[in-house]
């Protein structure tokens, strides 16, 4: 590919994010986060199938370095054991670009059989979706076409999925006005953890 290619990619992609919803939803998810994990002590369990599936756990990774208790389930695993993980006041983060996911519309039904009020978040293409319905809240991501030449690999999609996963977690620390110190708590080690640990000693010098 030549260079006009590759920076249409970029353009591609660029616009994907321009073009992702930003609702009222967003109010929602973050209230309920605060609500369940920080107010109630729950936790944040994200979930998804395949590349979603890796987004969901990148996301959950972000959420616990930033404050928030979070990890992630894998739908199908879940079905074998590990739904013993949820808890009363967990809350999920679904994440599927089809909105029907049959292992994530399980996951549902099955954790709802060991807390019955247990609420969802899902990140989605199509809001009309079943499991978009049936949410706390929907976060839509616009439904981009792939950069994929096929239309088929997750491509764009998963990026959009990334930044509005980034959107709630950056909503979230600014509400519970999470710090450099806290940051340095939960992340010793490498450059991130020196850095954190140097702009805290920076800011208690400042107060």
């Amino acid at each position: 590919m030549n260079k006009e290619n590759y920076i249409s990619i970029l353009e591609k992609e660029a616009e994907a994010i321009r073009n992702i919803p930003v609702t009222e939803q967003y109010d929602k998810a973050i209230d309920l986060i605060i609500k369940k994990i920080h107010l109630s002590g729950g936790m944040l369990i994200t979930s998804g199938m395949g590349k979603a599936g890796q987004v969901a756990m990148n996301i959950a990774t972000t959420f616990s370095s930033t404050g928030t208790p979070a990890c992630f389930l894998h739908p199908s695993e879940a079905q074998h054991g590990d739904l013993g993980i949820i808890r009363k006041n967990d809350l999920l983060l679904l994440i599927s670009n089809s909105g029907k996911t049959r292992e994530l519309v399980e996951l549902v039904q099955l954790s709802k059989g060991l807390v019955e009020d247990i609420e969802y978040i899902v990140i989605t293409s199509d809001p009309e979706s079943r499991l978009a319905k049936e949410s706390a809240a929907c976060l839509c991501t616009g439904a981009p076409e792939e950069v994929c030449p096929l239309g088929l690999t997750p491509t764009t999609s998963t990026t959009t999925m990334t930044v509005i996963g980034d959107i709630l977690v950056v909503g979230v620390m600014r509400q519970i006005q999470f710090n450099s110190a806290d940051y340095a708590k939960r992340h010793h080690g490498g450059y991130l953890g020196s850095k954190s640990r140097k702009q805290s000693k920076e800011e208690n010098n400042n107060n």
